[in-house]
């Protein structure tokens, strides 16, 4: 069992949580995740770790690492029900390939939504690198915005953007990354997650220049390891586990629309599971 030592709602749905988990603290690195089971009757669901403390700080010396939960379907539901003090079954990782961490020039990272949470630690190890980082940040609405604080505090230049324009300017992130890009600025890198939707703008905005582009894929996944093969994504007409080969991959390779299709192969039965989670409990779908 994992205790949470905090846990509080930063976005509406959205969840941070920090865990004691001593072993993978000491282990991880930016862009790996964890298999996590809130009860043990519970799904595998994969979460990647936001930040790390393998100190404690001064809890009790006990390694700690931050999770933030996006509330979609039932076992997420459940985790954002659990508070500081419970604990967590099942805590497995770190897992896949570590972010490609070195001093690059200028690298621009995007986040679309609760992608933010995976931005926001390659962000910060890129900037430790002594890389110039613009991070560019996107919701559909102002009150959806997570973490934009943190990576200014981490020393990247932040330009947030809304659908509604209720936060920052109004456009999609490809708006800022395409006026990056062709007003001439340098830019070295690009790393870009979010929904697919958003990735495959974003592979398209940069598949004419030469600017190495990579995005971090969000399949089902099922145990982490490569066993179950329920991650599978379509790189440049190779067959790849994003739990193993990846997350990450070149933002021009892969297949966006094989993604799309397989990620929501389950989407009925996911529905229907949670409408039934959410009745046991007298919840309603937009309950806190």
């Amino acid at each position: 069992m994992h205790q949470i030592l905090t846990a509080a709602f930063i976005a509406p749905d959205v969840k941070r949580f920090r865990v004691v988990a001593p072993r993978v603290a000491r282990h991880w690195r930016p862009g790996q995740f964890v298999i996590v089971r809130p009860t043990p009757e519970s799904e595998r669901i994969p979460l990647t770790i936001v930040e790390a403390d393998p100190g404690g700080s001064g809890h009790r010396d006990e390694g700690w690492i931050g999770l933030i939960v996006q509330r979609v379907g039932k076992t997420t539901h459940v985790l954002s029900r659990l508070e500081a003090g419970d604990a967590i079954s099942d805590v497995a990782g770190p897992l896949g390939t570590p972010s490609e961490i070195e001093r690059f020039g200028t690298v621009v990272v995007v986040g679309g939504g609760v992608g933010t949470a995976i931005v926001y630690p390659v962000a910060t190890a890129l900037r430790e690198a002594g890389n110039r980082v613009v991070a560019v940040i996107g919701a559909r609405t102002a009150e959806l915005l997570i973490l934009t604080t943190e990576l200014a505090e981490a020393g990247a230049e932040v330009i947030v953007l809304t659908d509604d324009g209720t936060g920052g300017e109004r456009g999609q992130v490809t708006d800022a990354l395409r006026r990056l890009v062709d007003g001439g600025e340098a830019v070295d890198r690009v790393f870009a997650v979010g929904p697919i939707p958003m990735m495959r703008s974003v592979a398209d905005v940069m598949r004419d220049t030469a600017i190495p582009t990579v995005v971090s894929l969000n399949p089902i996944m099922v145990d982490g390891t490569g066993m179950c093969g329920g991650c599978r994504v379509s790189v440049g007409g190779e067959t790849l586990f994003a739990c193993v080969d990846g997350p990450e991959f070149p933002a021009e390779l892969v297949d966006f629309g094989l993604l799309a299709a397989r990620n929501r192969a389950y989407a009925d039965f996911e529905q229907r599971r949670n409408d039934e989670a959410l009745c046991e409990w007298g919840l309603s779908r937009k309950a806190p």
